[in-house]
């Protein structure tokens, strides 16, 4: 069943409310005050099904908002998730102030569909009604409401007229609206909070995005607390999962009403992380007061949060009135937000509306030349451009996919598909869990090849750089540095003895013997692991005399395959890496070791643990406490 909200729009006094009781048969208005007062305050809510001239079956949940100015807040805290507007226009006063600035928040917002309502049409006549669908046609043209593409339908929630019309209407125009997303990362902007009994803590809000299933665990955005999902409803209705396009009611364990508030959001655990800045594409009404000015503080609203904002322009020092620009949007406090995320912002004094936007970036990067550049992709570039951009901007450090959902909002599936493609056509290079811009990545091998190159030329008697010293030279991070080289060396542009890096060629040039003797040492010593031979054992079974052997043997430790933790006792690099790794993993159980759980661990003797230790100690992977070793 395709679920759809559908929000109201309009002046205050323009029967808003009336229509949806009259639609829905539900009082949206839910507070004592608006009964007393009869104005809407707060933001009701109300649903009902309809069919499809196909004999499909939608859901509507209806987001009824205030009309008067002061609740513009209200108003704005709910029309931010809809999907459909009923733009409610009363026939016997046409347009009013607040119908202009719900019209300007609806477009500033991007929504795409809607239907006119001229309600009250029994208090007028024919005569009337018709001037006042040419006054609000001639308002609406050029809009998404323009008729005919969008209806004007007169009604009358006292008389019941025209409601079947609008009810058609609804269905056929909900049939074509976009259907969000249910395999999308979930977000759940909080509304309301409240305390049932038997159940406790309780939240609503719109599910603009995803899947919410019972038992799921949630966190609090900004606060990072997490929660447990007790039960779930869906348009009054206890369910197992919410998809996007629903209004959602979620019980809660774990928090209290004093952990939650309107404004807060609700999604999967440890994917997202909040921002205090933003940058986005601003546009300023032509209805602003005046010219929007650079380092201007603003009323800001994204869906059902409202905070201020500090406006800090990017390329230009104003914004004149009915323009658009780039902005940075610094926050007192840490929201969250995505790409693609519509805001609004109002005056700082007096409250107006004064223009809206779309959220670019949430990982804003420094100022400099390529920022217009990056932002411009960000705004208009196609879902391929858009990842190509966010990975070349962090150049040679490369970004993670996780760090990459994050800070698009993205499910990892279309972050996978997408950097597949790319790695296909060669204008990504994935390692592992991290991705690197191809161009840049060609650009980081020929300056690791010239520093090579460069080492040689400085250094002739040489055989070759270091490892680490070729990497901290050239700054690049250990995984992305370990698979470029592996690289160069597979289409052999450079070549690796132990921990140094060389040109082709430009190594120690051995005999087939000894070469076969370097082998078979090496080897011999690979085999053993941590239980090693005597040296000289190994280099009496060989094949060369023991002034040549003694030779290979160094250049073995100057290399560091060998490596030589006592007088007596040498190791082959491997063994060593390997019994680095076994207490990584001994640390997670405890972080200290003494001599009888080391040989426990290693199986090795105490002719072999005590010289081991003692070398761990000097290379900082323990240190020693008494009679035990601590592991660093």
């Amino acid at each position: 069943m395709k679920s759809i909200i559908v929000g109201t729009a309009g002046h205050i006094d323009h029967g808003k409310t009336s229509l949806v009781k009259a639609l829905t048969g539900i009082d949206a208005d839910r507070l004592q005050e608006e009964k007393r007062r009869g104005i809407t305050i707060d933001l009701g809510f109300a649903h009902m099904n309809l069919s499809t001239a196909d004999g499909d079956t939608l859901r509507l949940g209806f987001v009824d908002v205030p009309g008067h100015e002061r609740f513009i807040r209200n108003m704005l805290a709910g029309i931010g998730g809809i999907d459909l507007v009923l733009l409610v226009i009363a026939a016997d006063e046409s347009i009013k102030p607040q119908t202009r600035e719900h019209f300007d928040i609806l477009q500033l917002l991007g929504v795409q569909r809607g239907i006119t309502v001229l309600t009250k049409s029994d208090a007028v006549d024919a005569e009337t009604l018709d001037v006042v669908k040419l006054e609000v046609e001639e308002f609406l043209r050029g809009t998404f409401l323009e008729s005919p593409k969008s209806p004007i339908i007169a009604v009358s929630s006292l008389t019941g007229a025209g409601l079947e019309e609008l009810k058609r209407a609804m269905a056929a125009m909900a049939e074509k609206a976009y259907i969000r997303d249910p395999q999308a990362i979930a977000r759940l902007p909080i509304d309301r909070v409240f305390t049932m009994k038997g159940f406790g803590t309780v939240v609503t809000g719109t599910l603009v995005a995803g899947t919410i299933q019972r038992e799921q665990e949630l966190e609090i955005f900004p606060t990072g607390r997490w929660v447990r999902v007790r039960g779930l409803q869906v348009h009054g209705q206890a369910s197992d999962a919410a998809v996007a396009g629903q209004r959602t009611a979620v019980n809660l364990t774990g928090a209290s009403t004093e952990d939650l508030s309107r404004g807060k959001t609700l999604a999967p655990p440890a994917i997202f992380q909040p921002t205090r800045r933003a940058d986005v594409q601003l546009h300023l009404l032509p209805s602003a007061p005046r010219a929007l000015k650079d380092r201007v503080r603003v009323h800001f609203h994204s869906y059902t949060m409202e905070t201020v904002a500090e406006v800090s322009l990017l390329g230009t020092k104003q914004i004149v009135l009915g323009q658009k620009a780039f902005a940075r949007l610094k926050l007192p406090e840490t929201a969250l937000l995505l790409p693609g995320d519509r805001f609004i912002i109002r005056q700082f004094s007096p409250l107006v509306t004064i223009g809206g936007g779309v959220v670019l970036d949430v990982a804003p990067m420094k100022r400099g030349s390529a920022l217009l550049d990056f932002l411009t992709i960000m705004s208009s570039g196609t879902d391929p451009a858009i990842l190509q951009a966010r990975i070349a901007r962090r150049r040679a450090s490369g970004i993670s996919m996780t760090a990459l959902i994050a800070e698009t909002g993205w499910a990892r599936e279309k972050v996978e598909a997408l950097a597949g493609a790319a790695v296909r056509q060669e204008s990504i290079l994935r390692i592992d869990n991290m991705l690197v811009d191809g161009t840049i990545a060609k650009l980081l091998q020929n300056e690791l090849i010239g520093a090579v190159e460069q080492f040689h030329k400085q250094n002739p008697l040489a055989q070759g750089i270091g490892r680490e010293q070729l990497r901290e030279q050239k700054r690049i991070s250990a995984e992305i540095f370990l698979a470029l080289l592996d690289a160069l060396m597979r289409s052999k542009k450079l070549e690796a003895a132990g921990e140094l890096v060389r040109l082709p060629g430009r190594g120690v040039v051995l005999k087939d013997d000894e070469a076969e003797s370097k082998k078979k040492i090496e080897d011999a010593f690979a085999a053993a692991g941590l239980k090693v031979p005597a040296l000289q054992e190994v280099i009496a079974g060989l094949k060369v005399d023991k002034v040549r052997a003694q030779k290979i043997v160094t250049l073995l430790l100057r290399d560091k395959v060998l490596i030589k933790i006592s007088d007596e006792l040498v190791f082959h690099r491997s063994a060593l890496d390997g019994l680095r790794r076994s207490l990584a993993v001994y640390k997670s159980k405890s972080t200290k070791i003494d001599v009888a759980k080391f040989k426990e661990l290693t199986g090795v003797s105490r002719k072999y643990a005590i010289p081991l230790l003692e070398y761990l100690d000097r290379e900082r992977v323990t240190r020693r406490v008494g009679d035990a070793r601590e592991i660093l």
